[in-house]
């Protein structure tokens, strides 16, 4: 049975408005329960269904899947595990019918939330996109069949917005939901310092953890003055990072710290996606990371058409911070670039003047999860 959250404020027309949200991966978890948290502010009576994790839990969504349950990396592990994945695209759209919800929120994820929208549309069903699928960087040709199965697409980065307008889409820029919250933490802990930290920010999926992690570790022989702390994904199990850590001594690992770590840390070493933009809005001079499988790189290399493989990056249109891909992940460009973090004056003065700027064009447009929710009941407001 959906959790039903009841507020003093009225909703859109009297009834128990219906909202089924499907979020696959962490990020989409966090900011999922923001949106969450903003739409009950607008409904007096309203129930969540989806897929997502625990902070959509705790923000009153009765979960069905959780997404450590969904994750998997690169082209090869995809097309390993493609069975499962129809199984759970049958089992969703099932779900979906069962419930009958009054709008269907699909958040990133887009090789599944793609699919269940072009069969929601067939259905009836009210589709809203929060936060785009990055078709800018490859698959360019998907904007048609969002053009087609969307109603209402919100996204969260200055540039999309230019993007689908050359495609004749309208969608809605709110402004990007990391800025607040990072700024909501800001505020709540005033008092913390920077330490003699090197973050370390390998990802949330086992196999980019297994084929990273390793490389990134090694560096903390050649800082043996920093302890080098590593983010753990909530979704992983203690004994895949113990297996890697134990080897050194200035090396350990946080569970549900990630902002707490980055605001004391001095540099970070950091996967590409959400947690580059996060970083970047701590004010932390970072080395992107990024290596996957041989295979799966070799066919993102032909297909991917961006510049840089970093938010921060693509955000700014030059390199803010260095990018270390695929053969260039190595222990000896690793301990290169982090001596000029922790120790080039110049060069940290301007990584993070580069920040500023970032942080300025994202909080441009307010509270995003505010002004996405705000969005949606103008949608569906009759």
């Amino acid at each position: 049975m959906c959790f039903l959250i009841t507020t003093l404020q009225g909703n859109f027309s009297g009834k128990k408005m219906k909202y089924y949200i499907i979020a696959g991966e962490a990020s989409g978890d966090l900011h999922g329960s923001n949106l969450i948290k903003e739409l009950i502010k607008k409904d007096s009576a309203v129930n969540f269904r989806g897929w997502g994790g625990n902070k959509m839990e705790a923000a009153g969504t009765y979960i069905v899947k959780h997404y450590k349950d969904l994750a998997f990396m690169g082209f090869a592990e995809v097309i390993k595990n493609l069975p499962t994945i129809f199984s759970n695209l049958t089992f969703c759209k099932k779900d979906i019918l069962a419930y009958k919800p009054d709008v269907l929120i699909l958040i990133d994820y887009p090789g599944f939330n793609l699919r269940i929208a072009k069969w929601a549309k067939q259905q009836k069903i009210k589709v809203v996109y929060y936060i785009s699928p990055q078709i800018w960087a490859w698959k360019e040709s998907r904007v048609q069949s969002i053009k087609r199965d969307v109603d209402k697409m919100l996204v969260i980065l200055p540039f999309e917005k230019n993007f689908y307008k050359k495609f004749d889409v309208e969608v809605t820029y709110v402004g990007h939901p990391l800025a607040e919250v990072i700024s909501d933490f800001n505020a709540a802990n005033p008092d913390i310092k920077k330490e003699k930290i090197v973050a370390v920010l390998p990802g949330s999926r086992k196999q980019e953890i297994s084929i990273k992690l390793p490389i990134m570790l090694q560096v903390a022989e050649s800082f043996p003055d920093y302890n080098f702390i590593v983010a753990k994904a909530p979704s992983v199990e203690n004994t895949l990072y113990e297996q890697y850590l134990q080897p050194y001594k200035n090396v350990s690992f946080v569970s549900d710290d990630t902002y707490n770590l980055l605001s004391k840390s001095a540099a970070a070493m950091v996967t590409s996606g959400t947690a580059t933009l996060e970083t970047a809005l701590f004010k932390v001079p970072q080395i992107i990371c990024y290596k996957g499988g041989k295979i799966s790189y070799e066919i993102a290399k032909r297909l991917i058409k961006i510049k840089y493989i970093g938010l921060v990056n693509l955000i700014m249109n030059k390199e803010v911070v260095k990018e270390l891909i695929q053969d260039e992940l190595n222990v000896t460009n690793l301990v290169k670039e982090l001596k000029l973090l922790l120790e080039d004056t110049d060069k940290i003065k301007s990584i993070k003047n580069d920040y500023d700027q970032l942080s300025n064009l994202l909080q441009g447009s307010g509270n995003a999860s505010a002004n996405a929710a705000q969005e949606i009941h103008i949608f569906l407001t009759p």
